[in-house]
């Protein structure tokens, strides 16, 4: 049998190229973390460490092919670890989970000189004109700009773009009467604020008048 005979049984018995390159990535996708430095422990921490927002402990499981309960025991005993429960000195930074997820924040015992840091020749602290408009969107949500305005008696445009540029508020709808857009506080509101839910918000909200009031408001959003 000639070379050119041969070579159409040679190519059937040869493995696909696209099942070679699908096993290979199998096999780069499911690396059993359990074998890495410090193992699975290690690796949660890895990916906390990437991590810019809250994230969930399922996300977390899936991502490293680790089951719901044990990654749920490794952020508990991760947490306890940086908080010195477990013996060791307790760190400079913690493991907190809110209303999002869970997330590596510095320690709030440090929160002086790591403030005195960050604010070091910056001007990052809200105006008490941004303030207080984040306030009445926070008791008040959802709110139009109209009504935030009413509450507070000036125009409030150039605050409402701060604060949604800061990512402190969002627009989430409009009001169904007139077609107004509605604002809200964000996660990344309750997240700088150390709150898991709107529920932990001081009790102030009776001191402002209530929207019913401020529907003729609507109207300065235009």
């Amino acid at each position: 049998m000639t070379v050119e005979e041969q070579a159409p049984e040679a190519v059937l018995d040869a493995p696909a190229e696209g099942a070679t390159q699908d096993s290979t990535q199998d096999e780069l996708t499911f690396v059993d973390v359990h074998t890495l430095p410090g193992g699975a422990h290690a690796a949660v921490e890895a990916v906390l460490m990437v991590a810019d927002a809250p994230i969930g402990a399922d996300r977390i499981a899936a991502a490293l092919n680790l089951t719901q309960n044990e990654t749920d025991d490794i952020l508990h005993e991760l947490a306890d670890e940086y908080a010195g429960h477990l013996g060791s000195r307790p760190r400079g930074f913690e493991l907190r989970r809110t209303m999002d997820g869970w997330r590596i924040y510095s320690s709030a015992a440090h929160a002086d000189p790591v403030g005195r840091f960050v604010l070091d020749g910056q001007s990052a602290k809200l105006s008490q004109a941004a303030l207080e408009t984040l306030a009445v969107v926070a008791y008040r949500q959802p709110v139009t700009r109209g009504q935030v305005s009413a509450v507070r008696g000036v125009n409030v445009d150039g605050v409402v773009r701060t604060l949604l540029t800061r990512g402190l508020i969002a627009e989430i709808g409009q009001d169904p009467s007139s077609g107004a857009v509605l604002f809200g506080t964000t996660g990344y509101f309750l997240e700088r604020m150390d709150f898991t839910s709107l529920d932990e918000l001081p009790p102030l909200a009776p001191h402002l008048p209530d929207l019913d009031m401020l529907d003729g408001f609507d109207g300065l959003d235009n």
